[in-house]
């Protein structure tokens, strides 16, 4: 072989080389796509025998599922977390509006005041990895602030269409034109298809959050046909509802094939849960009016409520050569976690002099050791309606610890505490007779609240006032939800 030959595929082979190292080198891109009250049990992997998900089904098969992840019991106070990477007393978004939108003047506490927009001191997540390189888009459901330097163009994504309220003749901020009869789902997913495909060559976040599946219910009339003639099982009947969760799941099923299709599933960390509990399991709190439109079973109520069905949510993450396929994992985990995990995946340290609230799950990601936490928190100093002056919750303070949950209900410190080893149903209160276990926990929610400066509701006066959340003059609230909550 003549020397000038056998160096032309020395060079070769040097290219290739350098080609698969700057592949190996390269950033894992992170897609995480949040559905809108979806509960614990509305999907076929996580036990429902009525509605369909074959393709969430199949992310699970193909990476880790978490049975003990939360978020808040509504949707702000999610987001806010997700974003920020910290716990509501920080931010100071504990729900959806003003604390003039239900009738807290005949309880014993005043609310603490709600913060609707996300301050904008607050680093978000995606303003961190936008620092990493990475390219950032949001579709969809954002609730911290729709306009000016609120609206998340402005808070660290580099595309932001923000849309929530309608599944059929939606608005979008910015405006943008779309085909009549467009269902909502399936454009958010062509913005993301579309952005993937721009994006291919380097790093990416896309947070795809979908406003299905929540009210009002409205779903394609092919779909509300498909699910008609199927008998409902366990509290899970409502064809439409069913048609809205197979949308979301066709959505994710699209995102895992554009995936496929250019070749970067393999360096993609896809991730699917929900924002909060399902709208459903009331009845059994004998609160009705709150209504339902499916059933959290076996978790106590549904959304609005800090038991467990208001804030226990799927959590499936693919991550290819790290998360071991169709595995689980039961240890508590919580919104505020993925701000950190985001940020290890992305190979870079949190902002500098900025507090998050949580810890890294990459460690469960890759089945290597347990986390460093001995508990994660909850802190709600308000009140949720349901209807004729009926609640889904009341001020209260959650730790849970392992297997252990403690909730202290502020308007008589009330203490309830349950083991979910032995009753994830939340059907026995062990505070009584186990009062020493019930100090231990509750001691430690004290001190957490402490370390957070955690603002507590005040007694009810009659000089009390709201702060509604339009600024319009106070009336009394009528206990009803917002299709945006």
């Amino acid at each position: 072989m003549n020397s000038s030959r056998l160096f032309i595929l020395v060079l070769a082979a040097s290219c290739v080389l350098c080609g698969h190292s700057r592949a190996a080198e390269r950033k894992p891109n992170i897609i995480f796509i949040l559905a809108d009250d979806l509960g614990w049990t509305d999907l076929g992997v996580q036990g429902s025998k009525y509605y369909e998900s074959p393709n969430i089904d199949r992310l699970a098969s193909q990476g880790i599922r978490f049975t003990n992840y939360h978020h808040c019991q509504n949707c702000a106070p999610t987001r806010a977390a997700l974003m920020s990477g910290q716990y509501a007393p920080r931010t100071g978004v504990y729900t959806v509006g003003g604390i003039g939108r239900f009738n807290w003047q005949i309880r014993p506490l005043r609310p603490v005041d709600n913060v609707e927009n996300l301050p904008q001191e607050k680093i978000t997540v995606a303003q961190a990895l936008k620092s990493a390189g990475y390219a950032t888009a949001i579709f969809g459901k954002w609730h911290l602030g729709q306009n000016g330097d609120y609206h998340p163009g402005k808070r660290g994504f580099d595309e932001a269409i923000v849309t929530m309220g309608k599944h059929f003749d939606f608005n979008t901020q910015p405006k943008v034109d779309y085909p009549k009869g467009t269902y909502l789902a399936d454009w958010l997913t062509d913005k993301s298809v579309d952005f993937i495909k721009h994006h291919k060559d380097k790093p990416f976040f896309l947070y795809l959050a979908h406003f299905g599946v929540h009210s009002p219910h409205d779903a394609k009339k092919e779909l509300i046909e498909k699910f008609k003639p199927k008998p409902g099982v366990g509290g899970h009947n409502n064809p439409t509802y069913a048609a809205m969760i197979y949308s979301v799941d066709e959505s994710v099923g699209r995102v895992m094939a554009t995936l496929d299709e250019l070749k970067l599933a393999d360096n993609t960390v896809l991730i699917f849960s929900s924002d909060n509990g399902g709208v459903g399991g009331y009845d059994r709190e004998g609160i009705a009016k709150a209504g339902g439109i499916t059933d959290n079973a076996p978790l106590r109520s549904g959304k609005g409520s800090l038991y467990e069905g208001g804030t226990r949510v799927p959590f499936i993450t693919r991550w290819p050569g790290v998360t071991k396929p169709a595995t689980t994992c039961g240890t508590p985990a919580i919104h505020v976690d993925l701000y950190p995990t985001f940020l290890e995946i992305a190979g870079t340290k949190p902002p500098a002099n900025y507090p998050l609230d949580g810890e890294s799950l990459v460690p469960l990601l890759k089945q290597s050791g347990p986390l460093k936490r001995e508990a994660i928190f909850h802190h709600f100093p308000g009140y949720l309606g349901a209807g004729a002056n009926t609640w889904r919750t009341t001020p209260v303070g959650i730790i849970t610890a392992g297997d252990w949950k403690l909730m202290e209900f502020f308007e008589d410190n009330r203490l309830e505490l349950y083991n979910h080893k032995d009753d994830l149903g939340e059907k026995t209160n062990l505070a009584a007779t186990m009062p020493e276990k019930a100090k231990e926990l509750h001691d430690k929610l004290v001190a957490w609240r402490k370390s957070v400066n955690a603002p507590m509701p005040t007694p009810n006066k009659p000089d009390s006032t709201a702060q509604p959340a339009d600024g319009k003059k106070k009336g009394r609230g009528k206990g009803k939800k917002r299709a945006s909550e």
